[in-house]
């Protein structure tokens, strides 16, 4: 019995699985964020290779447990994939130092969502978390990136561009230059200020944090459930948002895939943003593609990925 290794490591968690030689899942193991633009290198490779070292240990435990005797668990793992968001070189670097893991490949954090969208063939996957970005499938076989600039430049359709949009119209609400709606007492609570603070006092609650990105994006569920009850601010700002992340999928689908191709190409929508029904089926009445929602989690792309590996 032989054993692989599947980590998706981003910004917020390190989700990893261990799978025997028939693609079972027999272990998991779940960190914090590993992104090394975000933890700093050396935080981001000591949370990798814990993740790893902890899977290799349950591999040992695994096997001894089925076949009654112990094995060198440097010799169980045959292969790992890290799929890893942050600079590819870093973890390319990483990936040259680990021994004991088989034969250690690295890729983008995007590859695990374009697996459950297409399967392995031509198309592409808009997917929306904290940050967002557009992956896809060229008809040559070749996989390309486009977005994810990180919140400091700008991801749209993303759970921190809903809250930093829902924010600016919020406390323009509190300062008297835009009409009423409910975003303005949402920004209030979600600082957990009371509705006697004015609009400096929630910037200054905002500005004052440490992980900002965190803090903005953690509105977007709330604005959500606004448009979803139909708070006419809170619909246009979401139809805004994940429109231009919508437009600028089809530029990206346009420039590989001929026009006439369009109608056919796979397509998928993943995240709890782009899933949102309010959300699908906006972006569904303009697209040039069906829009097809994921419902499986990023590890299970993964999985599959280790599979045809």
């Amino acid at each position: 019995m032989s054993y692989k290794i599947g980590v998706d490591g981003g910004g917020t968690k390190t989700e990893c699985m261990l799978v025997d030689d028939a693609g079972r899942m027999v272990a998991a193991h779940v960190g914090t964020g590993c992104n090394p633009s975000v933890a700093g290198p050396d935080q981001a490779a000591s949370i990798v290779i814990a993740a790893l070292d902890s899977l290799r240990a349950q591999a040992a435990t695994h096997f001894a447990e089925n076949h009654g005797r112990a094995a060198d668990p440097r010799t169980l793992i045959t292969a790992t994939l890290l799929c890893m968001a942050g600079h590819r070189s870093f973890w390319q670097e990483l990936a040259q130092t680990l021994t004991g893991f088989g034969r250690v490949t690295t890729t983008d954090d995007s590859r695990p969502v374009l697996e459950l969208a297409t399967a392995g063939r031509p198309g592409l996957v808009l997917h929306s978390g904290t940050g967002s970005f557009v992956a896809a499938q060229a008809p040559d076989g070749s996989v390309h990136y486009a977005g994810g600039l990180g919140w400091r430049f700008g991801d749209a359709g993303s759970g921190y561009d809903l809250g930093r949009r829902a924010l600016a119209r919020g406390l323009l609400e509190l300062q008297g230059w835009a009409p009423a709606s409910r975003l303005g007492p949402l920004v209030r609570r979600h600082a957990q200020l009371d509705d006697s603070a004015d609009s400096g006092t929630v910037t200054r609650f905002y500005y004052q944090q440490t992980e900002p990105n965190r803090i903005i994006a953690g509105l977007a569920p709330a604005v959500l459930r606004l448009a979803a009850e139909r708070d006419a601010a809170a619909h246009q700002l979401v139809l805004d948002s994940t429109g231009e992340l919508l437009d600028f999928a089809i530029e990206v689908a346009t420039t590989l895939f001929s026009a006439s191709l369009l109608p056919n190409v796979t397509a998928g929508l993943s995240g709890p943003i782009l899933t949102h029904l309010l959300v699908h089926e906006a972006l569904a009445a303009r697209a040039p593609f069906a829009l097809n929602p994921i419902r499986e989690t990023p590890i299970e792309g993964v999985r599959r990925l280790l599979i045809r590996s």
